[in-house]
């Protein structure tokens, strides 16, 4: 088990916080309306915006391009950024470790079990099923894959009512360890054309976003969200310890419980949705705290807003390096967050007690 000796709060940086929360917000819009001009078609917003306060009629391209394609995709990598963000910045607070990640609770390892059964197997359902499920297959398997080894998880690491953190991370590796063998011995049966979408969803795309998987995934990843700040104040007191969070007045066993089950809904949903996309939850939370400090109540929402612009930033990289192609959006997240998740280990290392 890792822990950190570090106050909840390191000096009162809230005007700070406040004022970094403002930037990101508006940086947020900012990336928002660059998102939507990016794209292998030359289409402006702001030409089809000035069309439509003139009364000019818009094309049907246009409509298409905007509506259909890039804004569902921009509105997918928001939610998805900040869920995978703000998870990481729960865990990290609940095992006291900065180098905490959703995986940990088996998550994604669960849910990518789930979609590579549905990839594999997806073939043996029967038509009735196949033809009801249709695309939604995939995302529906990797939602409930991360849901339920979730459950497992919580329920070998509660007993007499009483969640062990360190149970749990443990049992996250070994359950992490037999999805991978399990998935493994999957990808030895696969054909070809399976094993391209297997490495496809691995690494990672907003490629596939549409108004019909966001209007799917976008009410558990908000539920998710909308749980998280209620948090803020229990994980405050939880960096003095388990003990002094029971004196403090904080239900420890049931911010656990709603904190795991949160995290499960909002990286679960995110990671149906999008595929494996890696170190957001990392690299989030740490570069949160050298900036404002440890204080959850702003450390939550200041995650959500910059994870979503970092998302934003790694998928427009993604579709402009091997334009009209583009690369997995994992790949993208992986190259800068492995790096920084190297910095973070060599910094840490003076502070952590193993």
């Amino acid at each position: 088990m890792v822990a950190l000796s570090e106050a909840p709060l390191a000096g009162d940086r809230s005007v700070r916080a406040r004022w970094l929360i403002g930037v990101l917000a508006a940086l947020l819009v900012t990336m928002m309306a660059l998102s939507l001009t990016v794209g292998a078609a030359g289409v402006s917003p702001l030409a089809v915006l000035a069309d439509w306060l003139a009364g000019r009629d818009i094309g049907l391209r246009e409509r298409v391009i905007l509506g259909d394609i890039r804004l569902p995709r921009v509105l997918t990598g928001v939610l998805v950024g900040a869920s995978l963000a703000v998870s990481g910045t729960v865990m990290q607070g609940l095992f006291r470790n900065p180098l905490a990640d959703p995986g940990i609770v088996g998550v994604g390892a669960g849910a990518g079990l789930g979609a590579v059964l549905a990839i594999v197997l997806g073939g043996m359902l029967p038509g009735a099923v196949a033809t009801a499920v249709g695309p939604h297959l995939v995302p529906v398997a990797a939602f409930l894959g991360g849901w339920g080894s979730t459950l497992v998880l919580y329920r070998v690491a509660t007993r007499g009512g009483w969640t062990s953190v360190a149970t749990m991370l443990l049992a996250g590796i070994a359950l992490g360890a037999l999805a991978g063998a399990v998935t493994g011995v999957l990808v030895y049966l696969a054909d070809d054309a399976q094993l391209r979408d297997l490495t496809f969803w691995g690494m990672g795309s907003l490629a596939g976003a549409s108004w019909l998987k966001l209007a799917a995934a976008a009410p558990v990843m908000l539920a998710g969200l909308i749980t998280a700040p209620a948090l803020s104040r229990a994980l405050n007191a939880l960096a003095l310890g388990e003990a002094a969070a029971l004196h403090l007045g904080v239900r420890v066993q049931r911010m656990k419980a709603l904190a795991i089950l949160s995290v499960a809904a909002a990286t679960g949903a995110a990671v149906a949705i999008s595929g494996g996309i890696g170190f957001v939850g990392i690299v989030v939370p740490h570069l949160l705290r050298l900036a404002m400090g440890p204080d959850h109540r702003f450390l939550l929402p200041a995650a959500a807003l910059l994870g979503a612009c970092l998302l934003l930033a790694a998928d427009m990289m993604a579709r402009v390096v091997v334009a009209p192609a583009e690369l997995p959006i994992g790949t993208v997240t992986a190259l800068v967050g492995g790096p920084v998740f190297l910095w973070i280990l060599l910094r840490k290392r003076g502070l952590v007690e193993v």
